[in-house]
């Protein structure tokens, strides 16, 4: 199946997308909109965590579980919304914690593209939802595509630190292999959760001193 995506991302994925679970999710998606379901984030988007961080570059891993389902929100990163859109109460709370662990001033946009830029590949676990249907898409094979990410980034990296912010994050520590990188895990950022560890985590911090003691340019979180 031909599919685009930045080409080290390619070379590393390849196997999966031939995989019948691949061929099946693309149907299904094709299959909703032919039916004039509308899917978040747009097509060319779908795959913008890649395209945005590729594989050679990527420091930092921080994990969403799935895209924003209201219009205009979802660009193909986690947490993240486009540039004029304003941060839903997920993001507010990270750059909260953000600006209580490094002192730097809450951003005025919630696109955190420039992270991506730097090494931080910002995935989802699903990378699509149908409109105003949160968790639509969790059943159609995106878990074993984002799985297989996790899994390679494990085994062919090194040093690498992931974030992995409440229950449904916390659950693919399994995939990683904590001997060579660092893994920091916290309550979800959700204003539902946020009190009972996420605040207060500094792994802000915690990351960019991994980074440092490893060789390796730490992440500057300004936006």
């Amino acid at each position: 199946m031909k599919v685009s995506i930045e080409s080290s991302w390619k070379a590393v994925l390849s196997t999966e997308f031939s995989k019948p679970y691949f061929k099946q999710l693309a149907l299904h998606l094709k299959t909703e909109k032919q039916q004039k379901k509308v899917i978040y984030p747009a097509g060319k988007l779908i795959f913008n965590a890649f395209d945005s961080t590729p594989f050679t570059q990527v420091k930092l891993v921080i994990l969403g579980q799935d895209p924003y389902h209201g219009p205009g929100q979802a660009h193909g990163l986690s947490f993240s919304v486009p540039a004029g859109v304003s941060p839903p109460p997920s993001l507010l709370n990270i750059f909260k914690e953000l600006q209580t662990d490094t002192g730097m001033p809450i951003p005025g946009s919630g696109d955190l593209t420039p992270w991506a830029r730097q090494g931080v590949f910002l995935l989802n676990a699903s990378l699509t939802v149908r409109q105003a249907e949160p968790m639509s898409h969790a059943q159609i094979g995106w878990a074993f595509f984002t799985d297989a990410v996790i899994r390679s980034l494990s085994e062919k990296k090194e040093h690498l630190v992931f974030l992995l912010w409440g229950k449904f994050a916390k659950e693919k520590a399994a995939l990683i292999d904590s001997s060579k990188h660092l893994v920091l895990t916290a309550a979800h950022p959700s204003p539902l959760s946020a009190h009972q560890g996420f605040l207060g985590c500094r792994h802000f911090s915690a990351a960019n001193q991994y980074l440092v003691k490893n060789g390796i340019d730490p992440i500057d979180w300004h936006l």
